[in-house]
């Protein structure tokens, strides 16, 4: 399988020479970082560690993904697969091939990389209880709705382009990762969550878990996708 990456990127550049560095000890044929209108040296770090870095203007996590596949829609030739990760470092690039087995088996089209799973995995205080008790509520939500037993929202994921084509992604900001997996199940989409890692992030406070308004927005755009799609 030919296999890039697309990595949202915002004042990252102290986290993203690490993941970078491991993910040149994978499989990933490009890593795409998609700039999302950082004021530190994101571009610079990105490109230096042989990144390809591609601008969104528009702020929001599902609008620099969007542009991420659009870049990934242009190799020569375009990759069978797409991984979503972090630029924080919390995700461990050294899991890849977890994620992509499932895929490469004929078992699935899109793999959610799970925290939930294997809670020895994931790094003392890496995973905050606002973040437990938000992922609680959205997947009971995605179950009572769909009848999916997903146990996590998280960022890591790979899916098939084919199946990213099928899904007709629109989010533009923290409704993505539950965008994608509400019209997976109700478009036949085949997913499967493996256990992953989760680590303490690397830089500064986090946009979103580290302040009340950032968890208090996310976790109602989450639930609100959620249950939107379910109406459609």
């Amino acid at each position: 399988m030919i296999v890039d990456a697309v990595i949202p990127a915002l004042d990252e550049e102290e986290a993203l020479p690490g993941v970078l560095g491991e993910l040149q000890r994978t499989c990933v044929r490009r890593t795409i970082v998609v700039d999302n209108g950082s004021r530190d040296r994101t571009r610079e770090v990105a490109r230096a560690h042989g990144a390809v870095v591609v601008d969104e203007p528009r702020r929001g996590y599902g609008a620099a993904c969007l542009r991420g596949i659009a870049e990934c829609r242009r190799g020569a030739p375009p990759p069978d697969v797409i991984v979503f990760l972090d630029a924080d470092g919390a995700d461990d690039p050294a899991e890849l091939d977890d994620l992509l087995a499932p895929i490469a088996a004929g078992r699935a089209e899109l793999v959610l990389g799970s925290r939930v799973l294997d809670p020895s995995r994931v790094e003392p205080g890496a995973l905050t209880p606002p973040q437990r008790a938000g992922n609680l509520v959205a997947t009971t939500l995605i179950r009572a709705l769909y009848g999916a037993r997903h146990t996590d929202l998280g960022p890591y994921r790979a899916i098939t382009l084919a199946a990213l084509e099928r899904l007709g992604m629109r989010d533009l900001d923290w409704g993505w990762t539950a965008e994608m997996q509400v019209k997976a199940l109700r478009r036949g989409v085949g997913v499967v969550e493996v256990p992953v890692s989760w680590r303490r992030r690397r830089g500064g406070r986090s946009k979103i878990s580290g302040t009340i308004k950032g968890v208090i927005g996310a976790g109602y755009k989450i639930l609100t996708t959620i249950a939107r799609h379910a109406l459609d």
